[in-house]
Protein backbone atom coordinates (compact mmCIF):
# COMPACT_ATOMS: atom_id res chain seq x y z
CA UNK A 1 0.00 0.00 0.00
CA UNK A 2 1.25 3.46 -0.87
CA UNK A 3 1.68 6.10 1.84
CA UNK A 4 -0.81 9.00 1.62
CA UNK A 5 1.76 11.34 0.10
CA UNK A 6 2.00 9.09 -2.99
CA UNK A 7 -1.63 8.01 -3.18
CA UNK A 8 -3.27 10.94 -4.94
CA UNK A 9 -1.08 11.63 -7.95
CA UNK A 10 -2.68 12.45 -11.29
CA UNK A 11 -0.53 9.71 -12.80
CA UNK A 12 1.47 6.99 -10.97
CA UNK A 13 4.79 8.60 -11.87
CA UNK A 14 7.76 9.99 -9.99
CA UNK A 15 10.08 12.08 -12.16
CA UNK A 16 13.64 10.85 -11.69
CA UNK A 17 16.25 13.31 -10.41
CA UNK A 18 18.80 13.98 -13.14
CA UNK A 19 22.21 15.47 -12.46
CA UNK A 20 22.47 18.99 -13.93
CA UNK A 21 19.19 18.59 -15.88
CA UNK A 22 16.69 18.70 -12.99
CA UNK A 23 16.19 22.31 -11.91
CA UNK A 24 13.58 24.14 -9.81
CA UNK A 25 11.80 25.16 -13.03
CA UNK A 26 11.45 21.53 -14.09
CA UNK A 27 10.46 20.29 -10.62
CA UNK A 28 7.79 22.97 -10.26
CA UNK A 29 6.36 22.17 -13.70
CA UNK A 30 6.29 18.44 -12.95
CA UNK A 31 4.54 18.93 -9.62
CA UNK A 32 1.99 21.33 -11.09
CA UNK A 33 1.26 18.73 -13.77
CA UNK A 34 0.40 16.19 -11.08
CA UNK A 35 3.47 13.96 -10.76
CA UNK A 36 6.26 13.98 -8.19
CA UNK A 37 9.08 16.25 -9.35
CA UNK A 38 12.59 15.75 -8.03
CA UNK A 39 16.16 16.99 -8.23
CA UNK A 40 19.56 15.94 -6.83
CA UNK A 41 20.68 18.12 -3.93
CA UNK A 42 24.09 18.35 -5.60
CA UNK A 43 22.55 20.24 -8.53
CA UNK A 44 22.30 23.28 -6.25
CA UNK A 45 25.94 24.36 -6.41
CA UNK A 46 26.91 27.75 -5.03
CA UNK A 47 30.25 29.49 -5.37
CA UNK A 48 32.69 29.56 -2.46
CA UNK A 49 31.56 31.98 0.23
CA UNK A 50 27.95 32.11 -0.95
CA UNK A 51 25.03 30.84 1.16
CA UNK A 52 23.75 27.34 0.33
CA UNK A 53 21.87 27.43 -2.95
CA UNK A 54 19.87 24.39 -1.85
CA UNK A 55 18.23 26.58 0.78
CA UNK A 56 17.05 29.04 -1.87
CA UNK A 57 15.87 26.30 -4.22
CA UNK A 58 13.74 24.62 -1.56
CA UNK A 59 12.24 27.94 -0.50
CA UNK A 60 11.33 28.80 -4.08
CA UNK A 61 9.81 25.40 -4.86
CA UNK A 62 7.70 25.40 -1.69
CA UNK A 63 6.48 28.95 -2.24
CA UNK A 64 5.56 28.43 -5.90
CA UNK A 65 3.72 25.20 -5.21
CA UNK A 66 1.88 26.84 -2.31
CA UNK A 67 0.75 29.68 -4.59
CA UNK A 68 -0.39 27.14 -7.17
CA UNK A 69 -2.39 25.24 -4.56
CA UNK A 70 -4.08 28.38 -3.30
CA UNK A 71 -5.06 29.34 -6.85
CA UNK A 72 -6.07 25.80 -7.84
CA UNK A 73 -7.66 24.09 -4.82
CA UNK A 74 -9.34 21.57 -7.11
CA UNK A 75 -6.03 20.70 -8.82
CA UNK A 76 -3.28 20.79 -6.17
CA UNK A 77 0.34 20.17 -7.05
CA UNK A 78 1.98 16.84 -6.35
CA UNK A 79 4.71 16.72 -3.69
CA UNK A 80 8.39 17.06 -4.58
CA UNK A 81 11.46 15.00 -3.73
CA UNK A 82 15.16 15.66 -3.18
CA UNK A 83 17.82 13.10 -4.08
CA UNK A 84 20.78 12.62 -1.75
CA UNK A 85 23.93 10.89 -3.00
CA UNK A 86 24.88 8.83 0.06
CA UNK A 87 28.44 8.18 -1.02
CA UNK A 88 31.57 8.78 1.02
CA UNK A 89 32.89 11.27 -1.53
CA UNK A 90 29.86 13.56 -1.08
CA UNK A 91 31.29 16.06 1.41
CA UNK A 92 28.04 18.03 1.38
CA UNK A 93 25.80 15.22 2.57
CA UNK A 94 25.51 16.18 6.25
CA UNK A 95 24.88 19.83 5.41
CA UNK A 96 22.29 18.96 2.79
CA UNK A 97 20.51 16.59 5.17
CA UNK A 98 20.22 19.40 7.71
CA UNK A 99 18.82 21.79 5.09
CA UNK A 100 16.27 19.26 3.83
CA UNK A 101 15.23 18.48 7.40
CA UNK A 102 14.74 22.16 8.16
CA UNK A 103 12.61 22.62 5.04
CA UNK A 104 10.60 19.48 5.85
CA UNK A 105 11.20 17.93 2.44
CA UNK A 106 8.34 15.44 1.98
CA UNK A 107 10.13 12.77 -0.10
CA UNK A 108 13.81 11.84 0.15
CA UNK A 109 15.40 9.73 -2.60
CA UNK A 110 18.71 8.12 -1.64
CA UNK A 111 21.33 6.67 -3.98
CA UNK A 112 24.74 4.97 -3.89
CA UNK A 113 24.64 4.07 -0.22
CA UNK A 114 22.14 3.44 2.57
CA UNK A 115 22.64 5.13 5.95
CA UNK A 116 20.15 4.95 8.83
CA UNK A 117 20.72 8.57 9.82
CA UNK A 118 19.41 9.80 6.46
CA UNK A 119 16.20 7.83 6.89
CA UNK A 120 15.92 9.01 10.49
CA UNK A 121 16.27 12.66 9.45
CA UNK A 122 13.54 12.25 6.84
CA UNK A 123 11.19 10.55 9.28
CA UNK A 124 11.88 13.16 11.96
CA UNK A 125 10.53 15.93 9.70
CA UNK A 126 7.55 13.91 8.50
CA UNK A 127 9.06 12.69 5.23
CA UNK A 128 9.48 9.30 3.60
CA UNK A 129 12.53 7.76 1.96
CA UNK A 130 12.83 5.89 -1.33
CA UNK A 131 16.13 4.13 -2.01
CA UNK A 132 17.24 3.11 -5.49
CA UNK A 133 18.59 -0.42 -5.93
CA UNK A 134 19.78 -2.62 -8.79
CA UNK A 135 19.30 -6.05 -7.20
CA UNK A 136 17.57 -7.81 -4.32
CA UNK A 137 20.71 -7.79 -2.14
CA UNK A 138 20.87 -4.00 -2.13
CA UNK A 139 17.10 -3.90 -1.67
CA UNK A 140 17.30 -5.94 1.54
CA UNK A 141 20.14 -3.77 2.86
CA UNK A 142 18.18 -0.57 2.19
CA UNK A 143 15.16 -1.88 4.05
CA UNK A 144 17.34 -2.98 6.97
CA UNK A 145 18.67 0.58 7.18
CA UNK A 146 15.13 2.00 7.39
CA UNK A 147 14.07 2.93 3.85
CA UNK A 148 10.30 3.22 3.40
CA UNK A 149 10.26 2.30 -0.27
CA UNK A 150 12.46 1.08 -3.09
CA UNK A 151 13.22 2.18 -6.63
CA UNK A 152 14.13 -0.80 -8.79
CA UNK A 153 16.59 0.51 -11.36
CA UNK A 154 16.49 -2.06 -14.15
CA UNK A 155 18.29 -2.48 -17.45
CA UNK A 156 17.72 0.39 -19.85
CA UNK A 157 17.42 3.13 -17.24
CA UNK A 158 19.12 6.45 -17.89
CA UNK A 159 22.24 7.37 -15.97
CA UNK A 160 23.40 4.90 -13.33
CA UNK A 161 21.50 1.69 -14.03
CA UNK A 162 21.46 -1.99 -13.24
CA UNK A 163 21.82 -4.94 -15.62
CA UNK A 164 18.73 -6.92 -14.63
CA UNK A 165 15.47 -7.34 -16.52
CA UNK A 166 12.61 -5.41 -14.91
CA UNK A 167 10.57 -8.63 -14.82
CA UNK A 168 13.25 -10.40 -12.78
CA UNK A 169 14.09 -7.44 -10.54
CA UNK A 170 10.51 -6.54 -9.62
CA UNK A 171 9.60 -10.21 -9.17
CA UNK A 172 12.48 -10.91 -6.79
CA UNK A 173 11.87 -7.81 -4.68
CA UNK A 174 8.17 -8.53 -4.40
CA UNK A 175 8.99 -11.93 -2.88
CA UNK A 176 9.95 -10.20 0.38
CA UNK A 177 8.69 -6.60 0.17
CA UNK A 178 5.09 -5.42 -0.17
CA UNK A 179 5.72 -1.72 0.43
CA UNK A 180 6.13 1.18 -2.02
CA UNK A 181 8.03 -0.01 -5.10
CA UNK A 182 8.96 2.07 -8.13
CA UNK A 183 10.35 0.81 -11.44
CA UNK A 184 12.96 2.63 -13.50
CA UNK A 185 14.14 1.59 -16.95
CA UNK A 186 13.15 2.85 -20.41
CA UNK A 187 9.72 4.08 -19.29
CA UNK A 188 8.75 6.80 -21.75
CA UNK A 189 5.09 6.15 -22.59
CA UNK A 190 1.86 5.83 -20.66
CA UNK A 191 1.61 2.24 -21.81
CA UNK A 192 4.99 1.54 -20.17
CA UNK A 193 3.74 3.15 -16.94
CA UNK A 194 0.80 0.74 -16.92
CA UNK A 195 3.13 -2.17 -17.73
CA UNK A 196 5.26 -1.29 -14.70
CA UNK A 197 2.18 -1.59 -12.50
CA UNK A 198 1.19 -4.86 -14.14
CA UNK A 199 4.63 -6.23 -13.25
CA UNK A 200 4.12 -5.40 -9.60
CA UNK A 201 5.47 -1.87 -9.21
CA UNK A 202 3.29 0.81 -7.63
CA UNK A 203 4.76 3.72 -9.55
CA UNK A 204 6.92 4.38 -12.60
CA UNK A 205 10.17 6.34 -12.33
CA UNK A 206 10.61 8.45 -15.46
CA UNK A 207 13.66 10.54 -16.29
CA UNK A 208 15.07 10.77 -19.82
CA UNK A 209 11.91 12.03 -21.60
CA UNK A 210 12.04 15.11 -19.36
CA UNK A 211 15.46 16.05 -20.76
CA UNK A 212 13.64 17.13 -23.93
CA UNK A 213 11.39 19.61 -22.15
CA UNK A 214 11.48 23.38 -22.19
CA UNK A 215 12.12 23.61 -18.45
CA UNK A 216 15.02 21.14 -18.35
CA UNK A 217 18.46 22.55 -17.60
CA UNK A 218 20.00 20.91 -20.66
CA UNK A 219 21.75 22.56 -23.58
CA UNK A 220 19.82 22.59 -26.89
CA UNK A 221 22.13 19.98 -28.45
CA UNK A 222 21.39 17.55 -25.61
CA UNK A 223 17.64 17.99 -26.06
CA UNK A 224 17.98 17.58 -29.82
CA UNK A 225 20.02 14.41 -29.37
CA UNK A 226 17.30 12.92 -27.16
CA UNK A 227 14.70 13.65 -29.84
CA UNK A 228 16.83 12.19 -32.64
CA UNK A 229 18.08 9.06 -30.84
CA UNK A 230 16.75 5.61 -30.00
CA UNK A 231 17.70 2.52 -28.04
CA UNK A 232 20.54 1.62 -30.44
CA UNK A 233 22.18 4.96 -29.66
CA UNK A 234 22.68 4.06 -25.99
CA UNK A 235 25.80 2.43 -24.54
CA UNK A 236 26.17 0.90 -21.06
CA UNK A 237 29.56 1.66 -19.50
CA UNK A 238 31.29 2.25 -16.14
CA UNK A 239 34.00 4.43 -17.67
CA UNK A 240 32.71 7.89 -16.86
CA UNK A 241 31.86 7.67 -13.15
CA UNK A 242 33.17 4.31 -12.00
CA UNK A 243 29.74 2.71 -11.95
CA UNK A 244 27.74 1.37 -14.89
CA UNK A 245 25.43 3.81 -16.59
CA UNK A 246 23.67 4.42 -19.91
CA UNK A 247 24.93 7.18 -22.19
CA UNK A 248 24.22 8.64 -25.61
CA UNK A 249 26.73 7.34 -28.15
CA UNK A 250 26.67 10.57 -30.22
CA UNK A 251 27.83 12.59 -27.19
CA UNK A 252 30.71 10.17 -26.67
CA UNK A 253 31.75 10.50 -30.30
CA UNK A 254 31.56 14.30 -29.98
CA UNK A 255 34.02 14.03 -27.09
CA UNK A 256 36.47 12.21 -29.37
CA UNK A 257 35.93 8.66 -28.12
CA UNK A 258 34.65 5.47 -29.69
CA UNK A 259 31.48 4.36 -27.84
CA UNK A 260 32.02 0.81 -29.07
CA UNK A 261 35.52 0.57 -27.60
CA UNK A 262 35.27 2.06 -24.13
CA UNK A 263 37.42 0.89 -21.26
CA UNK A 264 36.40 0.20 -17.67
CA UNK A 265 36.68 2.08 -14.40
CA UNK A 266 36.52 0.65 -10.90
CA UNK A 267 33.76 1.67 -8.45
CA UNK A 268 36.36 3.12 -6.07
CA UNK A 269 37.03 5.84 -8.64
CA UNK A 270 33.59 7.36 -8.00
CA UNK A 271 33.93 10.92 -6.73
CA UNK A 272 31.03 13.27 -6.11
CA UNK A 273 33.17 15.91 -4.46
CA UNK A 274 33.07 19.50 -5.58
CA UNK A 275 34.80 20.05 -8.91
CA UNK A 276 35.78 16.43 -9.40
CA UNK A 277 36.40 15.17 -12.92
CA UNK A 278 33.92 12.34 -12.35
CA UNK A 279 31.20 14.76 -11.27
CA UNK A 280 31.72 16.64 -14.52
CA UNK A 281 31.09 13.58 -16.68
CA UNK A 282 27.42 14.38 -17.05
CA UNK A 283 28.13 17.83 -18.52
CA UNK A 284 30.35 16.36 -21.24
CA UNK A 285 28.97 12.86 -21.81
CA UNK A 286 25.19 12.83 -21.80
CA UNK A 287 23.19 10.17 -20.01
CA UNK A 288 19.94 8.70 -21.29
CA UNK A 289 17.74 5.65 -20.99
CA UNK A 290 16.74 3.34 -23.81
CA UNK A 291 13.13 4.51 -24.11
CA UNK A 292 13.80 7.79 -25.85
CA UNK A 293 12.52 6.77 -29.28
CA UNK A 294 9.12 7.77 -27.85
CA UNK A 295 10.34 11.37 -27.58
CA UNK A 296 9.55 13.18 -30.83
CA UNK A 297 9.95 16.86 -29.94
CA UNK A 298 10.90 19.30 -27.20
CA UNK A 299 7.75 20.25 -25.29
CA UNK A 300 6.77 21.84 -21.97
CA UNK A 301 6.96 19.38 -19.09
CA UNK A 302 3.22 19.72 -18.57
CA UNK A 303 2.59 18.64 -22.16
CA UNK A 304 4.77 15.56 -21.66
CA UNK A 305 2.77 14.61 -18.57
CA UNK A 306 -0.44 15.16 -20.57
CA UNK A 307 0.83 12.71 -23.20
CA UNK A 308 1.75 10.11 -20.59
CA UNK A 309 -1.65 10.47 -18.91
CA UNK A 310 -3.49 10.15 -22.22
CA UNK A 311 -1.51 7.07 -23.23
CA UNK A 312 -1.96 5.53 -19.79
CA UNK A 313 -5.74 5.95 -19.96
CA UNK A 314 -5.85 4.56 -23.51
CA UNK A 315 -3.77 1.53 -22.52
CA UNK A 316 -6.01 0.75 -19.55
CA UNK A 317 -9.11 1.12 -21.67
CA UNK A 318 -7.78 -1.15 -24.42
CA UNK A 319 -6.93 -3.89 -21.93
CA UNK A 320 -10.29 -3.69 -20.19
CA UNK A 321 -12.17 -3.75 -23.48
CA UNK A 322 -10.09 -6.61 -24.81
Amino acid sequence: MLPPILSNLRLPVVAAPMFIVSSPDLVIAQCKAGIVGSFPALNARERDGEPPLLDAWLTRIAEELDRHNQANPDRPAAPFAVNQIVHRSNARLDRDIEICHRHKVPIWITSLGARPEVNEAAHDCGGITLHDVINKTFARKALEKGADGLIAVAAGAGGHAGPQSPFALIGEIREFFDGPLLLSGAIATGRAVLAAQAMGADLAYVGSPFIATEEANAVPDYKRMIVESGAEDIVYSPLFTGIHGNYLKPSIRAAGMDPDALGDAAPETMDFGKGSAKAKAWSQIWGSGQGISAVKEVVPAGALVDRLAREYAEARRSLLEG
